[in-house]
């Protein structure tokens, strides 16, 4: 908002350090002066004076950059647009003029709306791939995190300047499948999946698999043998297995179209399997892998040995079984490789389970050790599980999972009643749109606003607290503002400047609005959705404070119009920032 004004100082200073022969930065380095009575930018010249000392000059440092602060200053006064400059312990600090500040603020928020705090396009394509569910499995509540947390981090890097594509990477292939395909064909024939709920229908399938090889083990050659028949191309197999493979893509759509999460690309274990195959004889041809099949063992690679570390930090990774079906490993770095050629990354993030840790560095360090030069621009980010209350655990194996289609069912019905309770005049197929925006949200939030790498505790209570940190009492805020705007039937005033002393509500919202952009730029440079949550719950305190202590409508007309517009200013706000979360508004609740 002040990007020309600060840009034209550092211009400044810049020539000023340079006609003087004082070794100058390509940029300077601007932080927010913390809010005590009027607003302000600082820059330090501590480590232009150290810089001096470097080429051979003798300099007291912190006297020498209280010397060139002061200098500055002398030479460019009090630039436009500041209300005041003075130089102290080395640091310049320019002040705006308050009302101006304000006024650009506000005007900022409302006139770039949904944009507001987009950054400018930074000229970098990052693939960002999550949600990974195995097909002819359940969705439960295990794979929420990945999911929301993926699709917030990519709304977050769009907005903040990068280019982003969104990829889903699906276990459609391995032991799992085959056994889940053995107890179809030698238990449910000829059945089709049902109209709805198909991946709960799925995941009952696999669980009974497990029954059923418990009670005949002598399944497990036959699971052996439809694994050799698919990778042999066994038309039977293989069309069963692409059948009710989409039978489990059709589950996970009914579920990513009601959660508004979507993939611009796909990809599958099976696509990796056949492209992995050349990367492994490579590795072996080239001494980066061992291969021990000739005497019943599997191609591995060595990697703290070839490292030549004494600790164990890298372990082994294994990369074919000794018949010569690859597994996890080969396929990651078949998969790794294949998104930068598909789409000529700059960078690729990785959403998967803090229990991958270990795989993802073994992984990346063997394109490393290979020589690969993308090895510095993959990324794993990874997260905790969702535990929900009583520490219940998930598992597909034994069938004990709360399935996703269950929770969000419970979650419209919850936000349905609640609704019904708080606002018993609505209309009720406004009643379901509002329930939806308010129960989704209600899941996704609690989620995101804790840190990824700490395990997050889900439960209703708090999650549908419309007077604690989360999803409705944001939303709330954001309808709070609408019913203002929507009384003053004249719209919103035109742009000006306060006439009137700001109140410390009034200053505080102003405050946390201008800080908006480089929240965005924080979380995108952080990977940390925390930002943004911890911003929205925010902003909405600060709305619901300057709510109750400062009368909009009834103050006096130019104090009326100015607070009109910061209400404006506040729902493009929280609009945005629970945009970036996926978490939609509602108009009325």
């Amino acid at each position: 908002m002040f990007g020309k004004e600060q840009q034209y100082v550092e211009d400044k200073i810049l020539s000023y350090l340079k006609k003087n022969d004082v070794p100058a930065p390509e940029e300077l380095t601007w932080n927010r002066i913390p809010f005590s009575g009027e607003w302000g930018t600082s820059t330090s010249f501590f480590q232009i004076a150290a810089d001096e000392t470097h080429s051979g000059k003798k300099v007291v440092v912190p006297q020498r950059a209280q010397e060139l602060a002061q200098a500055v200053i002398d030479h460019i006064g009090t630039p436009d647009g500041f209300s005041r400059a003075e130089a102290v312990k080395g640091y310049l600090n320019l002040y705006f003029d308050t009302r101006e500040f304000s006024r650009k603020v506000i005007d900022a928020a409302i006139k770039e709306g949904q944009s507001f705090g987009r950054g400018e396009s930074k000229g970098e394509k990052v693939m960002v791939e999550f949600s990974q569910p195995n097909t002819h499995k359940a969705m439960h509540v295990g794979h929420l995190r990945t999911m929301m947390l993926g699709d917030a981090i990519s709304h977050i890097l769009e907005y903040a300047g990068y280019e982003v594509v969104r990829a889903n990477y699906f276990g459609d292939f391995g032991r799992d499948v085959a056994k889940w395909l053995w107890n179809f064909k030698n238990h449910h024939p000829g059945e089709t999946k049902p109209d709805k709920d198909v991946t709960k229908w799925m995941g009952e399938l696999y669980a009974e698999s497990t029954e059923m090889l418990e009670k005949d083990p002598s399944g497990e050659k036959e699971i052996l043998e439809i694994i050799t028949r698919w990778e042999a191309g066994d038309k039977d197999i293989y069309a069963l297995w692409e059948e009710t493979r989409q039978w489990s893509l059709d589950g996970f759509n009914e579920v990513y179209d009601i959660l508004d999460i979507r993939f611009d690309h796909l990809y599958f274990e099976s696509q990796m399997e056949p492209l992995s195959k050349p990367v492994v004889e490579d590795l072996v041809k080239r001494g980066i892998a061992t291969d021990d099949r000739a005497e019943g063992g599997t191609v591995f690679v060595k990697l703290d040995e070839l490292l030549g570390l004494e600790e164990e930090t890298y372990r082994v990774l294994v990369l074919l079984r000794s018949d010569g079906t690859s597994l996890y490993g080969a396929w990651d770095l078949a998969l790794g490789q294949k998104k930068f050629e598909d789409f000529d990354l700059d960078r690729s993030v990785y959403i998967v389970d803090v229990r991958q840790t270990l795989h993802f560095k073994q992984v990346f360090k063997t394109l490393e050790i290979a020589g690969w030069d993308k090895s510095d621009k993959v990324y794993h980010l990874p997260y905790e599980v969702v535990q929900l209350p009583g520490n219940v655990t998930m598992s597909s194996r034994e069938g004990t999972v709360v399935l996703l289609e269950d929770l969000i069912r419970e979650a419209n019905q919850r936000a349905l009643e609640v609704g019904r309770e708080r606002n018993p005049d609505l209309d009720e197929e406004t009643r379901k749109v509002v329930s939806k925006a308010v129960g989704v949200g209600a899941i996704k939030y609690p989620i995101l606003a804790r840190d990824s790498a700490k395990v997050a505790t889900f439960d209703w209570e708090s999650a549908l607290d419309f007077n604690g940190h989360s999803a409705p009492y944001i939303q709330y805020a954001f309808v709070r503002c609408n019913s203002l705007l929507k009384k003053f039937e004249s719209g919103i005033p035109k742009s000006l400047s306060p006439a009137h002393e700001l109140e410390e509500h009034e200053v505080k919202l102003i405050e946390i609005l201008s800080r908006w952009p480089e929240t965005v730029q924080k979380a995108a440079a952080e990977y940390r959705t925390l930002h943004i949550t911890n911003y929205a719950y925010e902003i909405a305190k600060a709305f619901n404070e300057f709510y109750n202590r400062c009368p909009v409508l009834k103050a006096e007309p130019d104090v009326r119009d100015s607070r009109l517009r910061l209400v404006a200013a506040t729902r493009e706000a929280i609009r945005n920032s629970l945009g970036l979360l996926g978490i939609s508004v509602p108009e009325v609740m």
